[in-house]
């Protein structure tokens, strides 16, 4: 058998030797040009002091605040979203929405009464994007949303603005999404004060198929007495003599319902009614001892479960003609258990599907 001895040449070199071959580097570009060091390695004229590298451009490094942009110019400024399909990365698949979440903006909205207010609001604009795009140019949705963010609220104006960005984006399907929190002031329930509730709404304008829908949430927020506890309390009160309390907890239902296109207004203040003629015990503003006296009071005759509840915001809902599709999802979280108790009831075929966000209970929370 015939061993081979490894070569010098194959030997990794040491820093001496490293050390040494930059130093006859070094010197070899002192005194080469410009394109000999291009030539053999742009990089060389880096190991210079106070030099480039020789074909990198001079670019400026201050900001350019008198430049405008011509017509001209815009049209050269590359635009990777509008490219071509062999541009798509992953599979060419339509994709159902894309867009932007939560750019906010003050929008006027008016109330039941005629008063007028303007409201931070939150707005999420999508929409469908053919297998064979790449993208969308995502401020257009802003842009078109923006162009009538004056006006005051209304769902015909929810309407000019998705038609406008359908437009814009050549798109089918599209949903407008706004966030806000409508104050309304309410009164206490026995000493006559009164101060500002504040409910979560959210609007969604969808179309879908060339069809529209106009969707109202609305997230209540009320106080629920275990019917369970409230009777044994009571037993122990007269069977042994036991001062008990039954357990109630803070509990928030949405409600989410169908527009009936064809019907009259129907304002948040309706809805918000609603809600307090279902399950009157929402949770107080303003309390001075008559009132959280009148809070209990009111909590034990209207003892409720979960599924008490969801039926409750059910019949009125279903006695409204301006309401279609509705959705109620309801939790009641639990001060004598370590979890909540939660329902779900649905009425028609805009919110009805097999599977729920897992974590879409978990967002049934009042943050005070």
């Amino acid at each position: 058998m015939n061993m081979h001895s490894r070569s010098s040449s194959e030997e990794s070199p040491d820093r001496d030797a490293a050390t040494a071959a930059l130093e006859t580097l070094r010197a070899w570009a002192h005194k080469a040009s410009a394109t000999e060091i291009a030539e053999l390695d742009p990089a060389v004229a880096r190991l210079l002091p106070g030099q480039d590298v020789s074909n990198y451009p001079d670019l400026s490094r201050h900001y350019p605040e008198a430049f405008e942009v011509t017509p001209t110019y815009r049209e050269t400024l590359p635009d990777l979203q509008n490219g071509p399909s062999s541009l798509i990365k992953g599979a060419k698949e339509q994709i159902q929405h894309v867009g932007i979440s939560n750019f906010r903006l003050p929008i006027r909205f008016a109330g039941r009464d005629g008063g007028m207010q303007t409201l931070e609001t939150s707005v999420t604009g999508t929409v469908s994007l053919d297998a064979e795009k790449k993208g969308i140019n995502m401020s257009r949705i802003m842009r078109s949303f923006y162009k009538h963010a004056e006006k005051t609220f209304s769902f015909e104006v929810m309407e000019a603005a998705i038609e406008d960005y359908l437009t814009d984006l050549e798109s089918l399907d599209a949903r407008l999404q706004m966030r806000f929190s409508f104050p309304m002031r309410v009164e206490s329930l026995r000493s006559g004060l009164s101060g500002y509730q504040y409910y979560d709404i959210a609007l969604e304008l969808i179309e879908r198929e060339g069809q529209r829908q106009k969707i109202i949430h609305l997230d209540y927020v009320y106080s629920s007495t275990c019917p369970c506890s409230l009777e044994l309390s009571e037993h122990a009160r007269q069977a042994r003599g036991q001062l008990a309390t039954p357990h109630s907890q803070r509990s928030v239902a949405r409600i989410s319902i169908v527009i009936d296109p064809d019907a009259d207004c129907l304002w948040f203040e309706d809805l918000i009614d609603h809600c307090r003629k279902a399950v009157p015990t929402e949770t107080q503003v303003m309390v001075k001892r008559e009132d959280e006296q009148a809070f209990a009071e009111l909590n034990a005759a209207n003892p409720i479960f979960v599924e008490d509840a969801a039926r409750l915001f059910c019949e009125v809902l279903q006695n409204d003609s301006r309401i279609g599709d509705f959705r109620v999802m309801a939790s009641h979280q639990e001060s004598l258990h370590s979890h909540d108790a939660i329902s779900l009831l649905v009425q028609g075929d805009t919110f009805a599907a097999q599977s729920v966000d897992p974590w879409h209970f978990g967002t049934l929370i009042h943050r005070g």
